[in-house]
């Protein structure tokens, strides 16, 4: 009759009371039908009789079954009394008579990215905002949600009416969130959002107008332009470089639109001296600046930045955030803070558009975050996002160092990875799917349809530390099958070609200058005796020794830790002052900048 999935995570008496509800309101089991007896249905479905008599008694006490005397358990034909009845195809006749083309007024032009549905199948699946679901701190929230939903408590918050938040999760923002970025705020200068999205469509109703010049980044969040549009606001599509947006040097622009934390797309940090530019400006146009500050800023290579609302003396910085994604985009909370005045209209604005939050839920996050569960969960999501990241750019070092280069990032949960110039991102994406390895192409983030197609993003959210390596080789292997006759290799490679003795004498004690795919200055010395020490970073901050030789026609070498400790066996070019090394495939692997020993007096 029903079938019961061992696997769910649904109970058997909980699976076996849905089976039966769904039935029922779909016509399968009629009003007035009798039901097995208990120890018939669980000896047909292979469960404990325990399992049948707690479900249909649960299902009595709800109303969908009644028991008559002597007589077994029937379904209770008072359970479709109130529903209304329809005639089979009405609905699909009705909805082929109208061209929806026609009526719809506004669809988005840029269609977000979207992984495959079964993204989780995928060995590899680099893609941001897709959440490993073991990091979910089950065990934290539901001891927030238990306390949460005690009898007192359901008293206390179901009091609350109108437009008011939890004062418990608004004290919790205050105390524990803001201070972290530097902000202090009053609790009637906060207000509770059903997710970043909704608050980021409120900000657009409330702050942009009709033939408003707004500043926003480029590329950045199609989400924002696909708003701002809507109100009728004139773009300023505004270029990212390595410090953040390039703020404009002339015209009047209404408001200003930055993600200076970890920017979206590029994941890149604004400098403390283009927020205070930024803030000028904004100050000599009487402007408005929103600061999405989506992701808060999670630094892995130095101190965080302050949030620019708390670098704000005017008043004019609208801030927004929400909790650690693993959690927003399944409890759809977000909150902003702003003036007084500006959050009492957003508000009203609020109650019109999407209502108050549920309380219950601001109720469970107060406890999460009171409790100190948010501060040690995040603590933990920050050291694991931390790993994966860095394993990210060594992998990216060690197999596409001649290919691509990432933007210039201090931490986020994504990369932005530039490659060669013939390299066709989408196509990128379709290959590299096919051998298990999902990526982002950008070009919906970008405001204008000509824009670079070379550059992809990789996400660390949804893979584990320990797929990154393999990842990364099966993704240089698509790119390196996709180059064609745009690859150099030994065969056609310019320069000399050097082995042997000669290879000895050439490298000892030479001294190698290259730039890693991340952007940072890298040195490596050859000393005569076959041992080689490096050095990366703008401090040399990233040290290591290895150990070179020469077998036949291969230079070889083995880093301690760099490179993952492999040995590489590879043919040597010298090109004038560039050293070009290439693998047993013959196919360009990396190259280098050769500084020679002085000459002895």
């Amino acid at each position: 009759m029903f079938y019961l999935d061992p696997d769910s995570p649904l109970s058997l008496q909980s699976q076996l009371r849905q089976k039966i509800v769904e039935a029922i309101m779909v016509g399968s089991l009629v009003p007035g039908r009798r039901l097995p007896s208990s120890r018939k249905l669980a000896a047909q479905l292979g469960v404990a009789r325990n399992t049948v008599v707690l479900a249909y008694q649960q299902l009595m006490d709800e109303g969908y079954l009644l028991t008559r005397e002597r007589s077994g358990i029937f379904v209770n034909e008072e359970v479709l009394a109130r529903r209304v009845g329809c005639q089979p195809g009405n609905q699909a006749q009705a909805a082929s008579a109208i061209d929806w083309g026609q009526r719809l007024r506004q669809v988005p032009e840029r269609k977000a990215f979207q992984a495959p549905p079964d993204w989780q199948r995928y060995p590899y699946p680099f893609i941001d905002g897709y959440y490993d679901q073991a990091l979910f701190p089950v065990h934290e929230w539901r001891e927030a949600s238990r306390l949460a939903l005690g009898v007192g408590e359901v008293s206390a918050w179901s009091r609350y009416r109108g437009d008011a938040d939890d004062p418990l999760l608004l004290e919790a923002i205050r105390t524990q969130l803001l201070p972290a970025r530097g902000i202090q705020a009053a609790d009637e200068q906060i207000i509770v959002m059903p997710g970043i999205h909704a608050a980021r469509a409120l900000l657009a109703r409330l702050l942009a107008a009709r033939g408003d010049t707004v500043a926003i980044e480029d590329p950045g969040s199609p989400e924002w332009g696909t708003l701002l549009l809507d109100r009728g606001a004139r773009l300023d599509s505004r270029a990212i470089d390595g410090e953040g947006m390039v703020p404009p040097t002339a015209g009047r622009h209404a408001l200003f639109v930055v993600m200076p934390s970890h920017q979206l797309p590029t994941g890149i940090t604004m400098s403390m001296s283009r927020r205070q530019t930024l803030l000028n400006h904004a100050a000599e146009l009487d402007a408005l600046v929103i600061e999405d500050d989506h992701a808060a800023e999670t630094n892995y290579l130095g101190q965080p930045h302050p949030a620019l609302q708390s670098m704000d003396s005017g008043g004019r910085v609208i801030y927004l955030s929400s909790l650690a994604q693993v959690l927003a985009g399944s409890l759809q909370l977000a909150f902003i803070v702003a003036p007084t005045e500006a959050v009492q209209a957003a508000r009203q604005l609020r109650r019109t558009l999407f209502g108050t939050p549920p309380r219950n839920n601001q109720r469970a996050m107060a406890y999460f975050l009171s409790l100190g569960h948010y501060d040690s969960f995040h603590r933990r999501l920050d050291a694991v996002f931390r790993s994966r990241w860095l394993a990210l750019r060594d992998a990216l070092n060690h197999y596409l160092p001649n290919l691509v280069v990432t933007a210039p990032s201090q931490g986020g949960t994504a990369l932005w990875v530039s490659g060669p110039d013939w390299l066709d991102a989408r196509i990128l994406a379709r290959e590299a799917g096919r051998r298990g390895v999902l990526l982002e192409p950008v070009g919906h983030y970008y405001q204008d349809a000509s824009h670079p197609e070379n550059c992809f993003r990789l996400g660390l959210t949804s893979l584990d530390e320990s797929q990154i390596r393999a990842g990364m080789a099966e993704l240089a292997a698509v790119i390196r099958d996709l180059s064609g006759a745009h690859a150099e290799t030994l065969d056609n490679a310019r320069g000399e070609r050097v082995s042997g003795a000669l290879l000895r004498s050439r490298l000892a004690g030479a001294e190698l200058h290259f730039t890693t795919v991340y952007g940072d200055p890298a040195r490596i010395r050859l000393h005569p005796d076959g041992t080689m020490s490096g050095q990366a970073g703008y401090a040399g901050e990233d040290c290591d020794q290895g150990v070179w030789w020469v077998e036949e026609d291969f230079w070889l070498r083995r880093w301690e830790q760099w490179s993952y400790g492999k040995t590489l066996a590879l043919y040597v070019v010298i090109d004038g002052n560039q050293i070009k090394w290439f693998d047993r495939e013959r196919q360009l692997v990396d190259a280098a900048h050769i500084q020679w020993p002085a000459p002895d007096p």
